[in-house]
């Protein structure tokens, strides 16, 4: 019997459902089916070509088949049952370890896949985020990580240093924040939007803040939450008024009105004047790379109680299942990470950094492929013609310490929870505008989100 069929007898699903699941792969042997929430059509038509050039170079065919993000986890769960399964799933962090655990993921055909690639080729972090037993549940495709924007030409002038802690975004506030003209930072403050949540969760990572623990809830620190509520509130007393999202924060940084904010990596192509839908107006010319010439950003960012600091990051990971051709859909992903690794990130460089910085014979060969990769909507350009050197550095490094909360203690179903209730957001919220004082505001937290389940 071979390693795919051990597999799928050690599974408890009825024998008949089984049997005919494994007779008709057994019948298409050498062809697979590939799930990905790329579905865009010109996203798509991407993904179909790299199979069809893969086919071409085995003989081997990839249906590739778009699944909508928000219906994986019932269709996973539903192909499990019914040993319906396709070979290869690309899909976000957070059904990683889930997955793995539930018997959705074959992390032994993962793991090979990552060392016969050398483990040693890719960035540590994502890597981290998927640990499993020794191995790697799935293997990691592509990431970014959320970034601190700033005006690079201002901090110059002043004599500031980079925006890459607590301490150094204060300063640069002091010497900034001089409104209407510019504000400070534009922190997000509409505790309904996800945008806060993502935001909050980098600020107190940045601070070695964590409401999950190996075991669950772990109750929050009052010296690091408190000094975290703090810089929340610096950043938020130098944004303008009102009810503040991701809207707002790109807008007047674009127009000139804003030093720094707290952004993906979706804005760099806009930076540069090649997305019509969202011009620069810093200038007459909504096609101008001035904006993007006058910035700098951050990845990692650090706390005072945590001077390592920490990066935001998402990372998207290519996961074999118990019901896949195992050989087929692990040299599928070696072909994806490796000769057509450009095609894949291709699809959204901007939004797709490298994970796998290069080979064991060119250890920075994608990072410097995927820097010349054409980013842009009504217009094209490369990143690494926008941008210097040590910036393309920047971001590509912050994927080396990127991290979630509940990721290393296996605790990330939680954390995804607590996000969500928004009860953080809240809390924040109301000791931005006075009605709570630290301490308050720590007992609030620590009651809601102890009671998350």
């Amino acid at each position: 019997m071979n390693r795919r069929l051990d597999i799928r007898f050690g599974k408890t699903l009825l024998g008949t459902v089984l049997g005919t699941a494994m007779l008709a792969s057994a019948a298409n042997a050498g062809d697979i089916r590939f799930w990905t929430t790329e579905e865009q059509p010109d996203r798509l038509a991407k993904q179909q070509a790299m199979a069809e050039q893969f086919e071409k170079a085995t003989g081997n065919k990839v249906e590739v088949i778009p699944v909508t993000e928000k219906d994986y986890g019932t269709r996973a769960t539903a192909a499990f049952a019914a040993g319906d399964l396709p070979d290869v799933i690309y899909h976000p962090l957070q059904y990683a370890l889930p997955w793995a655990e539930a018997g959705i993921l074959d992390s032994e055909a993962a793991t090979e896949v990552v060392e016969a690639l050398g483990s040693d080729t890719f960035q540590q972090g994502p890597v981290d985020m998927a640990a499993y037993k020794g191995g790697i549940a799935s293997v990691p495709v592509d990431g970014w990580t959320q970034m601190i924007v700033y005006r690079a030409d201002l901090f110059a002038e002043k004599g500031l240093e980079p925006p890459n802690s607590y301490a150094n975004v204060e300063a640069a506030l002091k010497a900034l924040h001089n409104p209407p003209e510019m504000y400070g930072f534009v922190a997000p403050t509409k505790v309904d939007e996800n945008f806060m949540s993502q935001v909050l969760e980098h600020v107190l990572l940045a601070n070695g803040v964590s409401p999950v623990g190996a075991d669950g809830f772990k109750p929050l620190e009052a010296g690091p939450t408190t000094e975290a509520l703090d810089f929340y509130k610096a950043i938020g007393k130098a944004s303008p008024p009102g009810e503040l999202y991701w809207k707002q924060s790109r807008e007047l940084y674009f127009a000139g009105q804003a030093a720094m904010i707290i952004w993906s990596p979706f804005i760099l192509d806009e930076l540069a004047g090649l997305r019509d839908s969202a011009p620069p107006t810093i200038n007459d010319d909504p096609t101008s790379r001035d904006l993007a010439a006058k910035t700098g950003i951050v990845t990692n960012f650090a706390g005072p109680s945590n001077a390592d600091g920490a990066a935001w990051g998402d990372v998207r990971y290519f996961g074999i299942t118990p019901d896949a051709d195992i050989e087929t859909a692990q040299d599928f992903i070696k072909y994806a990470m490796d000769e057509a690794y450009m095609q894949t990130l291709s699809i959204a460089p901007e939004g797709k950094f490298p994970v796998r910085s290069g080979t064991a014979d060119d250890a920075g060969k994608f990072n410097k492929a995927w820097a010349m990769l054409p980013v842009g909507v009504d217009r094209k350009a490369p990143l690494g013609e926008l941008y210097e050197q040590s910036m393309i550095d920047e971001i590509v490094g912050g994927l080396k310490v990127a991290q979630r909360w509940g990721v290393a203690e296996g605790q990330l179903s939680l954390a995804s929870k607590i996000i969500n209730s928004q009860a953080i957001n809240r809390v924040f919220r109301q000791y931005l505008d006075g009605e709570v004082d630290a301490a308050a505001a720590i007992e609030a937290l620590n009651t809601e989100l102890a009671a998350v389940k």
